[in-house]
């Protein structure tokens, strides 16, 4: 058998190619980033077809570099920015419109329609989501109904749905040359239109939105083969695909909870907790989402709660690229650790409204606290713990939901390089905080889930025993510390509430 495993990571703001062996270590990777575009106030799009063709490049430069042929490659697995939406036709291959970014608010009113007509509680039970704009039902609606041509289209067979990770197969898999239009249960669960004890789309719910069924790609598990890559595709040569998982998904497979109760947070664009339920599926009472974790083949599916925080990391972008007081992502330590605390000051980056556990689309974005003592250095510290705080809010609400008192947090993604965060996220939690050795959790899970489908990992205790702690940051505030910063930032959070009219 071939002795690596290859993962398409597409995210939020760049798509990677990562190439793994069967320790679970990184043998290669090439990453490059895509264009936001930012049309006006709450609109977030990109570009699918520079998304494809950045994927094109990072496979083909990740394999030069790791002087790697097609064969080398047992399988690949792909892993995806969710919720964000790709409508294009299935003749052309040209999309009718730009991606829609899970980021995005336009869809608000649709949101509040739904809600005001009485459907957010099947919407809730059936698909495990209240109506939010976050999803992508509502982003396919808002293209049929805003772009010529596209509802006629879509009526006829020709216009066709997709996340990231459907568009990106049928890419692979040859395009208008037989193309397969598929996704799996993970990506499915984001849309607002799948039954989550069928794992089927649901009729009802499409007729919620209005999208004609035949506009949707057919479900399948997480992990087996689905099809190959074309012989003069990106990749060189035929490459059985053979794992599919959303981002925080494959977060979740790639820190190996497997087991009820472990649960994992990601940093990335915004942050995403997910603790396992196993095959049961959790009805959420405090404002978190009922998701699946994962379906590898035949097996039943195992089932998660999620907290999705839509600002943390790009929080930090934002110092960066808007504000100019940090010049790249690492300054924002530096910067921050010039002073003690931070100084009286609460940063609540709610720039697409407020995600778990709040969902409230009428929020926006708040600095509050200032004095004329602070600085930019109060303002780093305040951004980094404004991750933290959205974690714990998270947390609280998944231990109400669980019943599972949290007694370590796993971390990954880009912001774990950042200790100053990390330890700030240990002692707002009062809980260690660990690290593993490799960090870039979501593109091993894709590899996870595509190696179990070909046999190159045996089953999930070979994966458990891949897993080792790179670091663990102790909680060092004492309760009275803890107890008083969130309660602080509990009134900062109502301070950005009803900011936006709503419909």
């Amino acid at each position: 058998m071939a002795d690596f495993v290859g993962a398409i990571d597409q995210g939020t703001t760049s798509t990677r190619f990562m190439i793994f062996d069967h320790s679970g270590s990184e043998v290669a990777k090439h990453q490059l980033e895509h264009e936001q575009v930012l049309p006006q106030a709450g609109w977030v799009e990109h570009n699918p077809v520079e998304i494809w063709e950045r994927t094109s490049a990072v496979i083909q430069t990740a394999l030069g570099k790791a002087r790697l042929q097609p064969s080398d490659l047992a399988a690949i697995g792909i892993t995806n920015q969710r919720e964000t939406t790709v409508v294009w036709d299935r003749n052309t291959g040209r999309p009718y419109y730009n991606a829609i970014v899970w980021q995005d608010t336009r869809t608000d009113r649709i949101a509040s329609k739904l809600e005001r007509d009485g459907k957010g509680d099947t919407i809730r039970q059936r698909a495990g989501l209240p109506p939010a704009p976050y999803f992508s039902g509502g982003k396919i609606q808002w293209i049929l109904e805003n772009v010529d041509g596209v509802r006629e289209a879509a009526e006829r067979g020709d216009a066709i749905f997709g996340n990231t990770d459907t568009w990106l197969m049928w890419h692979l898999t040859g395009g208008t040359d037989g193309g397969l239009h598929l996704t799996d249960v993970t990506n499915a669960s984001r849309t607002m239109l799948m039954d989550l004890e069928t794992l089927a789309w649901d009729d009802e719910l499409l007729s919620f939105f209005d999208i004609p069924r035949q506009m949707l790609p057919e479900i399948r598990s997480s992990s087996e083969t689905y099809g190959h890559t074309r012989a003069n595709g990106p990749a060189g040569g035929e490459v059985a695909l053979t794992g599919i998982l959303g981002d925080q998904q494959a977060a979740t497979v790639g820190q190996v909870c497997f087991a009820p109760g472990e649960a994992k947070n990601t940093y990335g664009t915004g942050n995403f907790m997910l603790i396992n339920t196993g095959t049961e599926i959790v009805r959420s009472k405090a404002g978190l989402l009922t998701t699946p974790a994962y379906k590898f083949g035949d097996a039943d599916c195992v089932y998660a709660l999620e907290g999705s925080i839509a600002v943390t990391g790009s929080a930090v972008q934002w110092l960066r690229d808007q504000l100019g007081i940090i010049s790249g992502a690492s300054q924002s330590e530096s910067l921050a650790r010039q002073v003690e605390d931070n100084g009286g000051v609460y940063f609540v980056p709610a720039f697409s409204g407020l995600f778990a556990p709040y969902w409230r689309s009428d929020a926006r974005g708040a600095i509050v606290g200032l004095s004329r003592f602070n600085t930019n250095a109060h303002l780093a510290r305040a951004t980094l713990e404004a991750i933290c705080y959205q974690s714990r809010d998270v947390t609280e609400a998944m231990e109400k939901d669980s019943g599972v008192k949290l007694e370590v947090l796993k971390v990954d993604g880009g912001v774990t390089a950042n200790e100053l965060c990390m330890q700030i996220q240990a002692d707002v939690l009062g809980v260690p905080v660990s690290r593993p050795v490799v960090a870039e959790t979501t593109a091993l899970g894709a590899a996870y889930a595509a190696g179990l489908a070909v046999g190159f990992w045996k089953d999930t205790d070979e994966l458990r025993r891949n897993w080792n702690e790179d670091k663990r940051w102790e909680p060092t505030w004492s309760e009275e510390q803890r107890s008083e910063g969130f309660g602080q930032w509990k009134k900062a959070v109502e301070r950005t509430l009803d900011w936006v009219d709503v419909d």
